[in-house]
Order: structure tokens, then sequence, then C-alpha cells
């Protein structure tokens, strides 16, 4: 059934203020954990992120799923990521082992967070540096693929809306050329119910897909063009099967909920 707009507003409420807490409690008990070194820091990011799940899940009503886990390969490769909201930013990091996400390095002087991050051989880069920056991600990434880690990185360089025109950059495909490493490819709906910039969490299954396993090998061109077409066809199928998920909730009585996410939905395609 579907919830009134106020009950919705108050879960996501309780739920915001609980999820920060968990961070920063997790952040400061946890801070003994750097001491084993990066392993001990995936065990802290986990814990939060299986807490946080769990919290979205029994204060929203808001499910998480899995699909495609048998693509997933072993040792390093890329993980390509569409990227809608940060519900899939802390999310990934329960399925793989060992882990190097490049982000900003600005967040590496984030009091406390920024020291995780350093200690768990995270790749800051400066994206004002241009070329350059692609470079350092080049020769750094290749250091952890080579190592059997596994490096995430999101093709478009930022969130976008669900319905928003694709905006890829070259940066992934430069990097797949020049590491010889495979390419895990994931979809996603996640932006249907935790928003780009939106403070409600709403109720429903979103999913995260992992697609299959583009080899290493092709052309860059070729492999670029794949691996958009494979996440955008793949996303927006799961799109179009939360906007389904989210009218039948509507048409079951209560305020819709489709209507704040497909609004979204057309403000991404202007």
């Amino acid at each position: 059934m579907s919830q009134p707009a106020s009950a919705i507003g108050l879960r996501s409420l309780c739920f915001n203020v609980l999820f920060y807490v968990n961070l920063i409690v997790l952040m400061i008990l946890g801070l003994p954990a750097m001491l084993l070194g990066r392993h001990g820091v995936f065990f802290m990011a986990r814990t939060w992120a299986y807490s946080s799940i769990w919290l979205l899940e029994k204060i929203c009503g808001l499910k998480l799923e899995f699909r495609g886990l048998e693509n997933m390969p072993q040792g390093g490769y890329i993980l390509a990521s569409k990227h809608q909201s940060f519900l899939e930013t802390f999310s990934l990091v329960t399925r793989t082992p060992d882990f190097a996400i490049i982000l900003k390095r600005q967040l590496i002087f984030v009091p406390i967070f920024g020291l995780y991050l350093a200690v768990s051989g995270q790749i800051g880069i400066d994206r004002s540096k241009g070329r350059s920056a692609l470079q350092q991600i080049i020769e750094i990434a290749g250091q952890v693929l080579r190592s059997g880690r596994q490096v995430y990185i999101y093709p478009e360089g930022t969130r976008r809306s669900p319905g928003a025109e694709p905006q890829y950059k070259a940066g992934v495909a430069f990097l797949y050329e020049a590491t010889g490493a495979p390419c895990l490819p994931v979809a996603l709906n996640t932006g249907m119910f935790w928003g780009r910039r939106g403070f409600l969490r709403r109720p429903g299954t979103a999913v995260i897909e992992f697609l299959p396993v583009i080899p290493p090998g092709l052309p860059r061109d070729v492999f670029f063009e794949r691996l958009k077409s494979d996440i955008e066809t793949a996303s927006n199928r799961l799109v179009e099967e939360a906007r389904v998920a989210l009218r039948q909730q509507a048409g079951a009585g209560g305020v819709s909920e489709d209507a704040p996410a497909a609004a979204e939905v057309g403000r991404g395609r202007k």
C-alpha cells in the first residue's frame, strides 16, 4: 500500500538523522581498525554499509536488490557503474573484496573520513589538472589492478537523474585500454527511490545489476560505445521497472510516490 507523503517525509527524516549518526559513531569507534591497514578500514566500511542498508529497509521500507552476481569476476577488474544516488556509493562496497574508488582529491582532506580513504588506498585525483590527472589515474589504477584489486569508476563523473541524457567521459576508455583489465558494467535505478538531491527515501525495491563482463582487448572506441550501450539499456529497463512499481503503489491507495520521481526524471531530460 502506498504511504502518505507525510509518513514518507517523517520516515525519511528519521533515516537521514540515523544514517549520519551511524556514520559518525562508526568512524570514531573504528579508528583503531586503521592499525590493521586497508582491510581493517574495509571491515568498518562494510559494517557501515550493511547497517545503513538495514536502516533504510526498516525505517523507509526501501529494499536493495543485487542482480547478476554471477557475472562478477575474480581478481582485478574495472567496475564501471551508473551513478544516480548516494545509495550505490556505499552499497557497492559490500560486493567487492579489495577495492579502490576513483574520487575527488578534496575528500582526502575531510577530517577523519579522509584518513580512512588514505589508509585504505583509495585513488584521489585533482580533476582540474586535465590530462595529467588522467595519467595519474592510469598509473595508480594500473598498480591496483595488477595487485588483484578492483577499481571503481563512475564513467559520467557525477550523479545523473534517471532519464537524464548520458554524459560519459572518455577517461574510462583510456583506463580500460591502458591497463588491459576486464570491465564489469553496472546498471541501476536507485535514483527513482533516493534522489540525486532529494530528501525523501521512497519505499520500494531499488536494483543494482551487474552486467556481463566486457573482456580486455577491444579497441578503445568499440569498448566505449559498448559500455555506454550496455549500461544505458539496462538502466533504462530498471528505471521503467521502478516506475511501474511506483504506479502500482499509487493505485493501491494513498499519495503517489511516482509523482516526485517522475518529476525528477522529467527535469533530467531537459
